[in-house]
């Protein structure tokens, strides 16, 4: 599980971020001031940072710039209020790689997340099993029993996450807004359907499903 350090003085916006990280799968840490948020950056090595750009004591700027100066890697966004001057020379100087103006939606903010991480992610270079399945997420294969199988950008993309998220219960809204993204809403049948490909592709028994479960009144459960 992914952990994202939120950085924000503003309390309501600062829980409201941390329950909608919670509910997406990853795991927030949260700091109400920029000289605890520095700490725990050093501390917890996140994978991914929110710093709100205008904090008292210790501006968001100086936090990112310490993060760098300390030689941590970890992807900041930084959220910035509106009329805030954010140009990309400022992005630059103080190390940040995104940034999004308040008030935001959480979508785009999720988004923005997402693409961070998937272009930042160590989980990029490895190789998963389960059963007699092979992922290669860096080449994008998927073998089983040491044969090449052919899944749609949809089934490998739905493949990953739940890969990403094992033994979790995972309502079909979280599936689709992690998968499809935000852009596009297919009704939540299109998981169901892609479900009953993938163990007709991967599961030993597909009237026994082991490894993608069904979940009754929430979604789906993935057990390796």
């Amino acid at each position: 599980m992914q952990t994202v350090l939120v950085i924000d003085d503003d309390a309501a916006l600062r829980d409201t971020i941390g329950l909608m990280l919670e509910n997406e799968g990853y795991r927030p840490a949260l700091a109400d001031n920029g000289k605890s948020g520095y700490k725990q950056a050093l501390t917890l090595k996140p994978d991914l940072m929110l710093v709100d750009l205008r904090m008292p004591g210790l501006s968001g700027i100086e936090v990112c710039k310490q993060i760098r100066a300390a030689g941590l890697k970890t992807p900041l966004i930084v959220l910035s209020a509106i009329g805030e001057e954010m140009d990309k020379v400022l992005l630059l100087e103080i190390g940040a790689d995104d940034y999004v103006v308040k008030p935001f939606g959480t979508r785009e903010l999720l988004a923005r997340i997402r693409a961070l991480l998937r272009r930042s992610s160590p989980e990029e270079n490895k190789v998963l099993n389960f059963s007699d399945v092979e992922v290669d997420l860096t080449r994008r294969h998927v073998a089983r029993a040491g044969e090449e199988l052919k899944l749609t950008r949809a089934e490998y993309n739905l493949l990953t996450y739940f890969l990403q998220n094992p033994d979790r219960a995972l309502t079909r809204d979280m599936i689709l807004n992690s998968v499809w993204g935000y852009e596009s809403f297919p009704n939540t049948r299109t998981v169901d359907a892609h479900v009953v490909r993938l163990r007709q592709k991967l599961e030993p028994d597909v009237n026994s499903p082991q490894h993608f479960l069904t979940v009754h009144g929430v979604g789906y459960r993935f057990l390796p």
